[in-house]
């Protein structure tokens, strides 16, 4: 019933860009803050971005700042990842969750996720 449709990943050259798009379906996602992770081979998840329900806040990670925006448009039950001047240490697993309480970027705090979409950076 709730579920998390992740979009938009693939392979792209070292200094390239990626949009990544998280359809939700089955509940409305104007009430959950939403993140977006990552999982490398052999390296624990780490979290990305967020955004509060509002889109009011938003949060990235150091690595990722000046870099990738987070985004959603409630309308289309949608948040996204806007990824620019892509490396090769962005290559991963990109997951969108949700989570009606938690905003922030701890993997483990959000109850709904979906499959991920694969993003390889590569020349």
């Amino acid at each position: 019933q709730l579920q998390l449709v992740e979009s938009g990943g693939g392979l792209v050259q070292p200094g390239g860009s990626l949009r990544l798009s998280c359809v939700a379906s089955g509940f409305t996602l104007d009430y959950y803050h939403v993140g977006w992770f990552r999982q490398a081979p052999g390296k624990e998840r780490e979290g990305v971005s967020c955004i509060s329900s509002s889109g009011g806040s938003t949060n990235h990670a150091d690595s990722v700042k000046g870099r990738f925006t987070i985004s959603r448009d409630n309308a289309k039950n949608t948040v996204y990842l806007q990824m620019n001047s892509l490396k090769p240490e962005d290559t991963a697993i990109y997951y969108c969750a949700a989570d009606k309480t938690y905003y922030g970027l701890g993997p483990r705090r959000y109850d709904y996720w979906g499959q991920g979409t694969q993003v390889t950076v590569s020349s």
